[in-house]
């Protein structure tokens, strides 16, 4: 399998130059110059093996150059009953007869970013022997709050890299922000942004394609790469569950082989619900992807209108990972709609970033509309949607599944359609307890108690057990209490390598 950038599709690069590199040098996106695909007879056979034996059936047939060995050692070592609560890794939740959670947090930081980012170091390191690379490799991240800490974790000691990690200054839950100031490791560092997401991920792109900087980095046996989802290593271990949780419904008999399902995706970097998009293209029977956003709705719009535009308000939400105004993972959809018209491509994110918006062809968004229904709701409607939620099924979700969920609750009411539906679960309710709570049981009750208390009081109310890697931070010391300007942040990363 050969991979091509989003913006000139005229080289080719291995699945190992893409890990390692994360984003090309023309500040494109890496994708693969052509689809596998996924019979439906293979399909079967996956409701009857393991999550690892599913990944390495999906992953195989993307990343070609590592040998069985390789992959299989990458795989064994990401999803261990140590590192997962579940032995399903993914488990998929029957909530009634229409609707399914895929529960993608039972990971080492509560979140989805987990599933991909728990294999990611051992995908990258492999990649850098696979190519002879002998510089440390330097991995820069901008989160909106889960991606930090998962990729802080899946990186700590691990042999040739280095990570450091940007995060909005007040734009994570408290938990989010806990779990990434306290990170042990040798390798790591952590620094707040004064600004939002964009901002940090603005940052931090902007250090990808400094080509001085990078000459600097190189004369210091250093070399970056990335762990957001525009490293294709991060983004390809996401298309697995979707084929995992449609395998887990076959075994369960809720669905037939090749009978459609929906797919509902909480997003706003459009890397998980693009996962998703995948896996259809590879052959998953699907009938509608539901993209569902926030009050930072620049994806509903688009989807709607075919025009993205980041020029609007942006609103600090309770669904804290989703409040971004610029979705760097739309461009791999974009690519593939337009035909793969690099140089479309390379127009339209140059608009986005003079103009903060573009217009793709009318029919790019027939494509786009046909395939994808898009709806946003406000905090309001997320909190009445985890009290709702839990009302009628004793069942707990944190905000972002809570967007998830109204929106296809707005989709069935809008259509009528009766498909079977998997909506992502992309994070324990514990992560955003605060909120939750709220939720449930009203504002008074959360008064002057701290996150530990709360996070026993949503123990107690949900039955679920609080995850230890949550309860555990409650005894770790603050080790990073750093905070910066955007236009500082390649100064914060010189400072943590000890390069002038």
């Amino acid at each position: 399998m050969q991979y091509q950038s989003t913006r000139n599709k005229s080289m080719r690069f291995s699945s190992s130059q893409v890990i390692k590199q994360g984003l090309a040098q023309d500040g494109g996106l890496f994708v693969p110059v052509s689809q596998p695909s996924v019979t439906l007879a293979e399909l079967a056979d996956m409701s009857k093996v393991s999550y690892n034996e599913r990944a390495y059936r999906i992953l195989s047939k993307f990343l070609t150059d590592f040998t069985e060995p390789e992959l299989r050692e990458c795989i064994n070592n990401a999803y261990t009953k140590e590192k997962f609560e579940t032995e399903a890794v993914a488990p998929v939740y029957k909530l009634n007869e229409d609707t399914f959670i895929l529960e993608l947090w039972h990971g080492p930081t509560c979140a989805f970013k987990d599933m991909a980012l728990q294999i990611l170091p051992h995908l990258l390191t492999q990649s850098a022997k696979k190519t002879g690379e002998n510089k440390e490799i330097v991995i820069l991240v901008a989160t909106s709050g889960d991606t930090g800490k998962a990729a802080l974790e899946g990186f700590k000691d691990v042999a040739g890299t280095r990570i450091m990690v940007f995060y909005p200054e007040n734009g994570v839950s408290e938990i989010q922000k806990l779990q990434m100031i306290t990170q042990e490791g040798n390798n790591v560092h952590v620094a707040a942004v004064a600004g939002n997401f964009d901002d940090a991920q603005n940052g931090v792109k902007a250090i990808f394609t400094d080509t001085a900087y990078k000459a600097l980095l190189e004369s210091n046996n250093l070399m970056l790469s990335s762990a957001n989802s525009i490293n294709w290593g991060r983004l390809v271990p996401q298309i697995v569950y979707y084929f995992s949780a449609y395998a887990d419904m076959l075994n369960s008999k809720e669905i037939e082989l090749g009978q459609a399902i929906n797919i509902v995706v909480p997003t706003g970097n459009f890397g998980n619900i693009l996962a998703a998009y995948y896996a259809y293209k590879m052959g998953l029977p699907v009938h509608k992807l539901v993209c569902a956003s926030n009050e930072n709705n620049v994806l509903t719009e688009f989807i709607k209108t075919g025009v993205y535009d980041r020029n609007r308000k942006f609103f600090t939400t309770i669904s804290p990972s989703m409040d971004i105004l610029i979705s760097s993972n739309l461009e791999r959809l974009l690519f593939d709609v337009s035909g793969e018209d690099d140089e479309l491509i390379t127009k339209l994110m140059k608009n986005l970033a003079e103009n903060g918006r573009y217009e793709i062809p009318s029919e790019m968004k027939e494509k786009i509309s046909g395939l994808f229904w898009a709806g946003s709701c406000d905090d309001a409607s997320t909190m009445k949607t985890i009290k709702d939620t839990y009302e009628a099924y004793g069942y707990v979700i944190d905000t972002h599944t809570a967007v998830g969920k109204k929106i296809y609750d707005d989709y069935k009411d809008a259509t009528g359609d009766t498909h079977k539906t998997i909506v992502a679960s992309t994070a324990s309710p514990f992560k955003f307890n605060q909120s939750v709570i709220i939720a449930l049981e009203g504002h008074q009750v959360v008064a002057g108690k701290d996150e530990f208390t709360l996070l026993s009081m949503l123990s107690e109310k949900s039955g679920m057990k609080t995850p230890k890697s949550l309860a555990d931070l409650q005894t770790k010391p603050v080790i990073y209490d750093m905070s910066c300007k955007k236009e500082q942040m390649q100064q914060v990363v010189s400072d943590f390598l000890k390069i002038e």
